[in-house]
């Protein structure tokens, strides 16, 4: 699996995934948390990186890593520094259950963690979606609070680099 930057030339496809079934309702009230990406896509900014994780060539899913602090919008509220958000999904149905997400989520702290002054990571899951809070605490991260962004009902996993480097020495050890 390889992560590439996501491009306006990407736009039909992250609008499919957008209308996929599996997907829906994972990124809360459409109403209130639409993208718009047509402008976003094409824009290049200090504190957000769209990704497009792709295996053997082929686009499978998105990653969004954000500076919770520095993001525009203040979706977040007020953050510490040395912060990130993670917004993940695989958009091709047929690729869930594959381990994929699992391989997205390690290459997209990875990311973050290579910046030697992020401290955290941060992700929103909704509060009623049950499998996606088992898998961020498969990956190590712990929870924080239950929140309201707008109308959506989220709880907040944090995962710091002490606890991921301690998730990836025991993987290690346990494969040895």
């Amino acid at each position: 699996m390889r992560l590439r930057l996501a491009t306006l030339s990407d736009l039909d496809l992250i609008r499919r995934w957008d209308e996929e079934p599996h997907l829906e309702g994972a990124g809360g009230d459409p109403d209130w948390n639409k993208w718009d990406w047509e402008n976003q896509l094409g824009r290049t900014v200090a504190w957000r990186e769209f990704l497009i994780a792709e295996v053997e060539g082929r686009p499978i899913g998105f990653l969004q890593i954000v500076d919770p602090k520095e993001e525009e919008s203040h979706y977040w509220g007020e953050c510490a520094p040395n912060l990130r958000a993670i917004d993940i999904w695989i958009g091709e149905a047929e690729m869930i259950g594959k381990g994929h997400g699992r391989e997205m989520m390690t290459l997209a702290i990875e990311r973050c963690f290579a910046d030697p002054a992020v401290t955290a990571i941060l992700i929103d899951p909704m509060a009623d979606n049950i499998r996606a809070h088992r898998f961020y605490e498969a990956m190590g991260f712990h929870f924080v609070e239950r929140r309201m962004f707008g109308p959506d009902d989220c709880l907040i996993y944090r995962l710091t680099r002490a606890e991921w480097r301690m998730e990836t020495e025991n993987a290690q050890s346990s494969h040895r």
